[in-house]
């Protein structure tokens, strides 16, 4: 397998309904070097980041779509066409090696071959082209186009735009270890620098392996967008509270919260297993201790077994409309229907929770989705069927004030986007 093998391996995959991380789990390691899993990495997120653009462009050349089974056929063309679009590869290696790489199937040579030559001769009229084309202008599906211009009316622009930009690496440096000034020394001393954002926070210039950080593998340092880094804050528990993290995995927030107060009592719970281990590697790496438990957050009755919490977070299973940046294979896989469905989901875990909150204890609601539905007008339909809940105002200097809680979008300062309303219980 080569790097182009192994990239529209990946991209067949998420073409047939699977995240582009697992799609790349098996491909990237059949690849024998670094430098090939790279390549084969960034050839995936150009193309399923620009997908509609290019299978726009990619139909044009073809006259005809190609069969189910040549979805490989079809993921390399788009893999030939982003490398001459958007790529460091010379022009006649990207066409010369996509052609290659169809070797198991050598019908499909000819029409690579042709595919790629006709866009080097035609492309300024094809990229025209796709200017008339709503999906392939915006590099979003119409459904979600429309849903963000109706939720986001002066601002929808800038999110389309800011989706098919690659996310900033923000790290959090571990107040613990040292401040965040002495880290940015370390820093430089690898010859790496950043700008500080929030309070521990650093968004790095380029982002890097996390094996070249100083002290990554000692807790010094983890990688956390500065919107996730606001939920510890937010929290603000006290010592020896107890702290429910629902919905915890991979561990981000739990760790950032048992940073900020280690004298806590914390359970982190998360519906997944696998997932869960995430967490455990987390903490086990940043030298913190927190009870673990694999349970769904919707039913507290089969594990809560009496217990209150001071503080609970709920960063709520949501369309992650927010970090497409990061994820953009979620254009593909998200449709308009799996909406009412979260939504749904979210007002269950919300109503299932709130009775394990102490009185006089603090809600945290965050969503990494943009949607108004997910977010401020889930918070207003909770706070109507919840006569003890009140909403706690956000005054800060990020985000938008919303009816209910505050929203960034996506770019916003660099931040993916996010959501977050706090909500106190009656003493």
């Amino acid at each position: 397998m080569n790097p182009r093998n192994a990239a529209a391996a990946a991209i067949s995959q998420v073409l047939r309904g699977q995240s582009l991380t697992a799609a790349l789990e098996h491909p990237l390691a059949a690849l024998p070097t670094p430098q090939d899993r790279a390549f084969a990495q960034a050839l995936c997120y150009g193309v399923i980041r620009h997908y509609y653009r290019l299978n726009f462009i990619a139909g044009r050349l073809l006259g005809k779509p190609l069969k189910t089974k040549d979805q490989d056929i079809q993921a390399l063309i788009l893999c030939g066409i982003h490398q001459l679009q958007a790529m460091r590869v010379k022009p006649h290696a990207a066409v010369s090696e996509t052609v290659a790489a169809a070797a198991r199937k050598p019908w499909a040579k000819s029409l690579i071959n042709a595919v790629l030559r006709n866009y080097q001769r035609d492309a300024a009229a094809l990229d025209s082209a796709a200017q008339t084309d709503q999906e392939a202008r915006h590099n979003h599906p119409a459904w979600l186009i429309t849903r963000l211009a109706a939720d986001w009316p002066e601002h929808y622009l800038q999110l389309l735009a800011a989706n098919d930009q690659p996310a900033p690496m923000t790290l959090r440096v571990n107040p613990r270890a040292q401040s965040r000034d002495a880290y940015l020394a370390l820093l430089e001393d690898q010859g790496l620098s950043g700008d500080p954002v929030h309070e521990y926070g650093i968004t790095l210039e380029q982002a890097v392996n996390v094996e070249q950080l100083p002290g990554f593998a000692a807790g010094a340092v983890s990688v956390q967008d500065g919107a996730a880094q606001l939920a510890a804050a937010l929290l603000d528990p006290r010592p020896g509270q107890r702290v429910l993290d629902a919905c915890a995995a991979p561990g981000g927030k739990t760790a950032a919260i048992l940073e900020r107060q280690p004298d806590l009592k914390v359970l982190a719970l998360d519906v997944d297993p696998a997932r869960l281990q995430r967490v455990q590697d987390t903490l086990k790496r940043l030298r913190l201790t927190a009870e673990l438990l694999a349970a769904d957050a919707s039913q507290p009755a089969t594990w809560a077994q009496g217990r209150a919490f001071e503080r609970i977070l709920i960063d709520a299973p949501c369309s992650g409309l927010g970090v497409i940046r990061r994820h953009p294979d979620i254009k593909l896989l998200r449709r308009p229907e799996d909406l009412d469905a979260l939504a749904e989901l979210q007002a269950k875990i919300l109503d299932a929770l709130w009775p394990l909150l102490a009185p006089g204890g603090v809600l945290l609601y965050a969503t990494c989705s943009v949607l108004r539905q997910e977010n401020e007008a889930q918070i207003a339909a909770f706070l109507h069927r919840h006569a003890d809940a009140a909403e706690i105002t956000l005054t800060a200097d990020w985000g938008q004030a919303r009816p209910h809680g505050r929203q960034i979008l996506t770019g916003w300062e660099n931040m993916d986007g996010f959501y977050y309303a706090k909500i106190g219980k009656s003493a």
